[in-house]
């Protein structure tokens, strides 16, 4: 079980605008479960977000009025007879908040207010909605969550983020077509922020070394390589000859078992091992060392892997991640890691 303190600060290091001073004070509170984290998040940075002013967008509008504006249709003028009424249908565009960022905030917000998260935090919520008033509701279970950010909106992907943490871990909707409330982060979505979290504590903590997700290409003796399977690594670690490739994992079972007898998940140790002797070969000649490591997030089960391999020449490491101490255990775990192998 993972501390609900320790999931602000795997989302404070995924996305670093919570480590400005608008959030600072929401790393010193309490929170029972993770709604109500992130109740809080997003009351802090709608706040914030108020100050900065909402987005705006022309939105094109097509309306019966008594003066012109924008342009005229006259086809659906005569269709409607709007002339009878001193009308013309005129279509133009609306400079209006009433766009989609806003609409995915005001239907979250309004979504976490039957979560189980506290008085207080629901009052916060319902502050920040006054704002909103213009503002269309969505239907969560139809919203498009491919958006494109620019300068004008790039304060808002954290915000969207965690809406979108609140959307998927709050909502399942059941066989007979209703909705309830579902236990918070599923498997899926924790395994994303369990890969961004690692991959960006070491960016930040560890400037010494390049962290990346990097593609490995395939080694291929006559260069065809059609239909063959992109090779994505979660998180490579490389300072002069050495790399480190490191496949974070989030599993509720973090080995397999048949018959009592435990071993590691033969499709990640495949996919880590393909990926080290890719990259072992892509050096050639040159002297370097490549290692490999599949790093699970621990759970509560007895048998837990904990192995080093070598294999064919590479360093193969099975760990697990103890994310149910306080941060600073954490710490300490992710940074021994890295003094192992380059050290």
């Amino acid at each position: 079980m993972i501390p609900v303190q320790n999931i602000y600060y795997m989302l404070s290091y995924a996305f670093r605008v919570l480590s400005e001073r608008g959030y600072r004070d929401v790393a010193t509170e309490q929170f029972d479960n993770a709604a109500e984290l992130c109740a809080a998040i997003l009351a802090r940075g709608v706040a914030v977000q108020l100050k900065r002013g909402l987005d705006r967008e022309y939105i094109p509008q097509t309306q019966a009025l008594s003066s012109l504006r924008g342009k005229i249709d006259l086809a659906a003028s005569i269709k409607t007879q709007s002339l009878m009424r001193k009308q013309l249908i005129c279509t133009y565009d609306d400079f209006t908040v009433n766009s989609d960022l806003n609409r995915i905030l005001k239907s979250t917000m309004e979504l976490l207010l039957h979560a189980d998260i506290s008085g207080v935090r629901k009052k916060e919520l319902r502050k920040r909605l006054v704002y909103f008033s213009d503002v269309d509701a969505l239907d969560v279970h139809a919203i498009n969550w491919n958006i494109r950010y620019d300068r004008s909106n790039q304060t808002y992907r954290m915000l969207i983020s965690v809406c979108y943490l609140v959307v998927k871990g709050l909502l399942q909707t059941d066989a007979d077509g209703h909705t309830r409330m579902m236990a918070f982060f599923d498997e899926q979505r924790m395994c994303r922020l369990y890969e961004k979290f690692i991959l960006e504590y070491y960016r930040r903590e560890h400037p010494e070394v390049t962290a990346r997700p990097s593609q490995i290409p395939w080694q291929l003796d006559d260069g065809f390589g059609d239909m063959l399977p992109v090779m994505q690594s979660d998180i490579t670690l490389s300072r002069g000859n050495r790399v480190l490739i490191i496949d974070a994992k989030y599993y509720a079972r973090n080995t397999q078992a048949q018959y009592d007898v435990h071993t590691i998940h033969s499709g990640n140790l495949y996919q880590i091992f393909t990926y080290v002797k890719n990259r072992d070969a892509e050096w050639g000649d040159q002297p370097h060392e490549v290692s490999g490591m599949l790093l699970y997030a621990k759970t509560d089960e007895r048998i837990q892997p904990d192995h080093v391999y070598r294999m064919s020449g590479n360093k193969i490491s099975v760990r697990t991640l103890d994310l149910d101490c306080d941060f600073a255990g954490i710490r300490r775990q992710l940074d021994a890691i890295l003094a192992e192998h380059f050290d």
